[in-house]
């Protein structure tokens, strides 16, 4: 009879029973295997045992046990020379296909009425197009602002919350081009740069760009990017609501629950912070 031990025994038996069960059980052994992965994962290129065992908190030996049965099925491969591991052949095919079925906007549109609910504000949601920002979702929420955007409808880039995350998130020689399109002028004034730099570094320093009127008066919109784990540009979520009756603490708060949510969008959608931006 084979030994099983206790770091690689299953918890499942009471689902397989029949029995009820306060939490949704598994196999701990597939759970361990995995921080083997995401130490691999984090690890940003290939790693000895040593380093591998460390960063998932196992001893070498038990690290090694992982490693023999990832390898086995392809999940890790050992470089002959070095010795040293890394993602394996299995893992890049997983990878690859995991990215063709994903549908970004699909997957975060399903965290919007979300936010909505815990918010009570509009909630909407932005791709980039070859002419701005394109609204592609929007989620009505319980107060009543004075005019809607269009599903379909191009954003300003400069006087829009989602276009400040754009601009601050985007290279310039995506975004330049559009803005000189959208002020109809072949070039940028040193004024609209300054403008443009104060937008980036707000964004950047708060996380969240924000605007009060910017395109429907009376107003307020805070919107955060949402990021992938490919080369895609982000998306940008905004919060909409009536600027009337709002106060610096609502705003702090509002803006702390909209970057909570999109950072959780972002590693839903595989995304790591130590990752580059585009």
């Amino acid at each position: 009879m084979k030994t099983r031990h206790p770091s690689d025994s299953d918890s499942d038996s009471g689902s397989e029973t029949g029995e009820a069960s306060p939490a949704r059980q598994g196999i701990q052994s597939v759970e361990l295997a995995m921080t083997v992965l995401q130490a691999l994962e984090e690890g940003r290129g290939p790693m000895s045992l040593t380093q591998i065992a460390a960063a998932s908190g196992m001893q070498p030996s038990k690290a090694h046990r992982y490693l023999v049965s990832l390898a086995r099925v392809g999940l890790v491969a050992q470089s002959p020379s070095s010795g040293h591991y890394d993602m394996g052949p299995a893992m890049r095919r997983l990878g690859v296909e995991s990215l063709r079925r994903m549908d970004e906007v699909a997957l975060v549109s399903e965290h919007l009425p979300g936010l909505r609910d815990r918010t009570s504000h509009a909630v909407n949601l932005a791709v980039w197009g070859d002419h701005g920002p394109v609204v592609v979702r929007w989620e009505y929420g319980a107060h009543a602002l004075p005019i809607t955007v269009r599903v379909g409808a191009t954003m300003p880039l400069l006087n829009s919350a989602m276009g400040g995350a754009f601009l601050a998130h985007l290279p310039e020689r995506l975004t330049e081009p559009v803005l000189c399109g959208q002020l109809e002028t072949e070039t940028l004034d040193a004024a609209t740069r300054a403008r443009i730099d104060r937008i980036k570094d707000e964004v950047l320093r708060e996380g969240v760009a924000t605007t009060v009127g910017g395109v429907i008066p009376g107003v307020t919109s805070l919107a955060a990017p949402v990021f992938t784990a490919g080369e895609s540009f982000p998306l940008v979520v905004t919060l909409v609501m009536p600027a009337r009756g709002v106060t610096e603490q609502d705003v702090t708060r509002l803006s702390a629950e909209l970057l909570s949510s999109t950072r959780a969008m972002s590693e839903m959608l595989g995304h790591s912070t130590d990752q580059p931006r585009p």
